[in-house]
Protein backbone atom coordinates (compact mmCIF):
# COMPACT_ATOMS: atom_id res chain seq x y z
CA UNK A 1 0.00 0.00 0.00
CA UNK A 2 2.76 2.39 0.93
CA UNK A 3 4.58 1.66 -2.34
CA UNK A 4 1.45 2.49 -4.34
CA UNK A 5 1.06 5.80 -2.51
CA UNK A 6 4.75 6.64 -2.95
CA UNK A 7 4.59 5.91 -6.69
CA UNK A 8 1.46 8.04 -7.06
CA UNK A 9 3.04 10.93 -5.17
CA UNK A 10 6.19 10.64 -7.28
CA UNK A 11 4.15 10.72 -10.48
CA UNK A 12 2.28 13.80 -9.26
CA UNK A 13 5.54 15.60 -8.47
CA UNK A 14 7.00 14.84 -11.89
CA UNK A 15 3.78 15.86 -13.66
CA UNK A 16 3.68 19.15 -11.74
CA UNK A 17 7.32 19.78 -12.60
CA UNK A 18 6.63 19.11 -16.28
CA UNK A 19 3.75 21.61 -16.30
CA UNK A 20 5.84 24.36 -14.70
CA UNK A 21 8.76 23.59 -17.01
CA UNK A 22 6.47 24.09 -20.00
CA UNK A 23 5.41 27.48 -18.64
CA UNK A 24 9.04 28.46 -18.05
CA UNK A 25 9.90 27.59 -21.63
CA UNK A 26 6.92 29.54 -22.98
CA UNK A 27 7.99 32.60 -20.99
CA UNK A 28 11.60 32.43 -22.14
CA UNK A 29 10.66 31.93 -25.78
CA UNK A 30 8.15 34.78 -25.61
CA UNK A 31 11.04 36.97 -24.44
CA UNK A 32 13.26 35.71 -27.27
CA UNK A 33 15.71 34.11 -24.84
CA UNK A 34 17.68 31.00 -25.79
CA UNK A 35 18.00 28.85 -22.65
CA UNK A 36 20.24 25.99 -21.61
CA UNK A 37 20.34 23.62 -18.63
CA UNK A 38 23.96 22.64 -17.90
CA UNK A 39 24.15 19.38 -15.98
CA UNK A 40 27.24 17.52 -14.81
CA UNK A 41 29.35 16.47 -11.86
CA UNK A 42 31.02 18.85 -9.45
CA UNK A 43 34.35 19.82 -10.99
CA UNK A 44 33.44 18.92 -14.57
CA UNK A 45 33.96 22.54 -15.63
CA UNK A 46 30.37 23.73 -16.12
CA UNK A 47 31.00 27.12 -14.55
CA UNK A 48 34.11 27.90 -16.57
CA UNK A 49 32.46 26.79 -19.82
CA UNK A 50 29.58 29.17 -19.15
CA UNK A 51 32.02 31.97 -18.27
CA UNK A 52 33.85 31.49 -21.56
CA UNK A 53 30.60 31.64 -23.52
CA UNK A 54 29.42 34.72 -21.62
CA UNK A 55 32.59 36.58 -22.62
CA UNK A 56 32.29 35.51 -26.26
CA UNK A 57 28.65 36.57 -26.38
CA UNK A 58 29.57 39.92 -24.86
CA UNK A 59 32.07 40.53 -27.69
CA UNK A 60 29.31 39.73 -30.17
CA UNK A 61 27.03 42.30 -28.57
CA UNK A 62 24.74 39.72 -26.98
CA UNK A 63 23.59 39.80 -23.37
CA UNK A 64 23.73 36.67 -21.25
CA UNK A 65 22.32 35.88 -17.83
CA UNK A 66 22.84 32.95 -15.47
CA UNK A 67 21.12 31.02 -12.72
CA UNK A 68 23.57 29.26 -10.41
CA UNK A 69 22.24 26.17 -8.69
CA UNK A 70 24.04 24.69 -5.69
CA UNK A 71 23.10 22.81 -2.54
CA UNK A 72 24.66 25.65 -0.54
CA UNK A 73 26.86 28.70 -1.01
CA UNK A 74 27.16 31.27 -3.77
CA UNK A 75 30.61 30.65 -5.26
CA UNK A 76 29.42 30.13 -8.85
CA UNK A 77 26.96 33.01 -8.58
CA UNK A 78 29.79 35.36 -7.59
CA UNK A 79 31.88 34.12 -10.51
CA UNK A 80 29.06 34.91 -12.93
CA UNK A 81 28.52 38.34 -11.41
CA UNK A 82 32.20 39.21 -12.00
CA UNK A 83 31.41 39.07 -15.72
CA UNK A 84 28.85 41.83 -15.29
CA UNK A 85 25.80 39.76 -16.17
CA UNK A 86 22.44 39.41 -14.39
CA UNK A 87 22.53 36.33 -12.16
CA UNK A 88 20.42 34.62 -9.52
CA UNK A 89 21.71 32.21 -6.87
CA UNK A 90 19.52 29.21 -5.99
CA UNK A 91 20.36 26.98 -3.03
CA UNK A 92 18.48 23.69 -2.90
CA UNK A 93 19.35 22.69 0.67
CA UNK A 94 19.08 18.92 0.87
CA UNK A 95 17.92 18.50 -2.73
CA UNK A 96 20.53 17.36 -5.27
CA UNK A 97 18.93 19.06 -8.29
CA UNK A 98 17.12 22.15 -9.45
CA UNK A 99 13.47 21.86 -10.42
CA UNK A 100 11.10 23.88 -12.59
CA UNK A 101 9.45 25.51 -9.59
CA UNK A 102 12.77 26.90 -8.34
CA UNK A 103 13.54 28.21 -11.83
CA UNK A 104 10.11 29.83 -12.01
CA UNK A 105 10.95 31.80 -8.86
CA UNK A 106 14.45 32.63 -10.13
CA UNK A 107 13.01 33.99 -13.38
CA UNK A 108 10.68 36.14 -11.30
CA UNK A 109 13.73 37.66 -9.61
CA UNK A 110 15.43 38.47 -12.91
CA UNK A 111 14.76 41.27 -15.39
CA UNK A 112 14.36 39.25 -18.59
CA UNK A 113 13.96 42.10 -21.07
CA UNK A 114 17.05 42.48 -23.23
CA UNK A 115 18.56 39.11 -22.35
CA UNK A 116 19.57 36.98 -25.33
CA UNK A 117 20.87 33.82 -23.66
CA UNK A 118 20.15 32.25 -20.26
CA UNK A 119 22.51 29.68 -18.78
CA UNK A 120 21.25 27.54 -15.91
CA UNK A 121 23.95 25.68 -14.03
CA UNK A 122 22.33 22.73 -12.32
CA UNK A 123 23.52 21.21 -9.06
CA UNK A 124 26.63 19.09 -9.56
CA UNK A 125 25.22 15.61 -10.05
CA UNK A 126 24.81 13.05 -12.83
CA UNK A 127 21.74 11.33 -11.36
CA UNK A 128 19.23 13.62 -9.65
CA UNK A 129 18.57 16.20 -12.41
CA UNK A 130 17.44 13.63 -14.95
CA UNK A 131 13.75 13.55 -13.99
CA UNK A 132 13.37 17.30 -13.60
CA UNK A 133 13.45 19.32 -16.84
CA UNK A 134 13.59 23.01 -16.06
CA UNK A 135 11.97 24.47 -19.15
CA UNK A 136 14.99 25.20 -21.33
CA UNK A 137 15.56 24.89 -25.06
CA UNK A 138 18.32 22.34 -24.58
CA UNK A 139 19.87 20.18 -21.87
CA UNK A 140 23.66 19.98 -21.92
CA UNK A 141 25.60 17.28 -20.06
CA UNK A 142 29.22 18.07 -19.17
CA UNK A 143 31.78 15.56 -17.94
CA UNK A 144 35.56 15.80 -17.72
CA UNK A 145 38.23 13.24 -18.53
CA UNK A 146 39.39 13.54 -14.90
CA UNK A 147 36.27 11.60 -13.86
CA UNK A 148 37.48 8.45 -15.65
CA UNK A 149 36.61 6.70 -18.89
CA UNK A 150 33.65 4.83 -17.38
CA UNK A 151 31.54 7.87 -16.43
CA UNK A 152 29.16 7.59 -19.38
CA UNK A 153 28.55 3.87 -18.85
CA UNK A 154 27.84 4.47 -15.16
CA UNK A 155 25.28 7.22 -15.81
CA UNK A 156 23.38 6.22 -18.96
CA UNK A 157 20.07 7.93 -18.15
CA UNK A 158 21.32 11.50 -18.07
CA UNK A 159 23.19 10.97 -21.34
CA UNK A 160 20.10 9.47 -22.95
CA UNK A 161 18.33 12.80 -22.27
CA UNK A 162 21.13 15.08 -23.41
CA UNK A 163 20.70 17.38 -26.41
CA UNK A 164 24.42 18.15 -26.34
CA UNK A 165 27.30 16.27 -24.70
CA UNK A 166 30.55 17.92 -23.65
CA UNK A 167 33.73 16.08 -22.71
CA UNK A 168 35.86 18.70 -20.98
CA UNK A 169 39.47 19.03 -19.76
CA UNK A 170 40.81 17.03 -22.69
CA UNK A 171 44.18 18.72 -22.15
CA UNK A 172 44.59 16.43 -19.11
CA UNK A 173 43.69 13.18 -20.89
CA UNK A 174 47.24 11.95 -21.44
CA UNK A 175 48.37 12.93 -17.96
CA UNK A 176 45.67 10.86 -16.26
CA UNK A 177 45.74 8.16 -18.96
CA UNK A 178 42.12 8.42 -20.02
CA UNK A 179 41.19 8.00 -23.68
CA UNK A 180 38.46 10.50 -24.69
CA UNK A 181 37.58 8.20 -27.59
CA UNK A 182 36.14 5.72 -25.07
CA UNK A 183 33.87 8.40 -23.63
CA UNK A 184 32.79 9.43 -27.13
CA UNK A 185 32.12 5.81 -28.08
CA UNK A 186 30.01 5.16 -25.01
CA UNK A 187 28.07 8.40 -25.47
CA UNK A 188 27.28 7.58 -29.10
CA UNK A 189 25.92 4.19 -28.08
CA UNK A 190 23.52 5.78 -25.60
CA UNK A 191 22.63 8.95 -27.54
CA UNK A 192 23.59 8.44 -31.20
CA UNK A 193 22.18 11.72 -32.51
CA UNK A 194 23.47 14.09 -29.84
CA UNK A 195 26.43 16.22 -30.93
CA UNK A 196 29.54 15.57 -28.83
CA UNK A 197 32.20 18.19 -28.18
CA UNK A 198 35.72 17.82 -26.82
CA UNK A 199 36.65 20.97 -24.95
CA UNK A 200 39.26 22.61 -22.79
CA UNK A 201 37.31 25.36 -21.05
CA UNK A 202 40.51 26.82 -19.64
CA UNK A 203 41.92 27.64 -23.07
CA UNK A 204 38.60 27.91 -24.89
CA UNK A 205 39.34 24.97 -27.19
CA UNK A 206 36.14 23.56 -28.67
CA UNK A 207 33.91 26.26 -27.18
CA UNK A 208 33.07 28.00 -30.51
CA UNK A 209 31.90 24.69 -31.99
CA UNK A 210 29.73 24.04 -28.97
CA UNK A 211 28.19 27.50 -29.22
CA UNK A 212 27.43 26.98 -32.90
CA UNK A 213 25.56 23.78 -32.08
CA UNK A 214 23.69 25.65 -29.36
CA UNK A 215 22.70 28.25 -31.96
CA UNK A 216 24.27 31.16 -30.07
CA UNK A 217 27.49 31.71 -32.02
Amino acid sequence: MHKTVDIALGADVLAANARIAEENLKLLRAKGIASFDFMGSIGSGKTLLIERMVDILKKKGKKAAAIAGDVAGDDDYRRFRKHGIPAVNVNTGKECHLDAHLIDHALGDMKLDGIDVLFIENVGNLVCPTDFPLGTDKRVVVISVTEGDDMVRKHPVIFSLADLIVINKIDLAKIIEVDPKILVRDARKIRPRAPIFLTNAKSGLGVPGLMKAMGIW
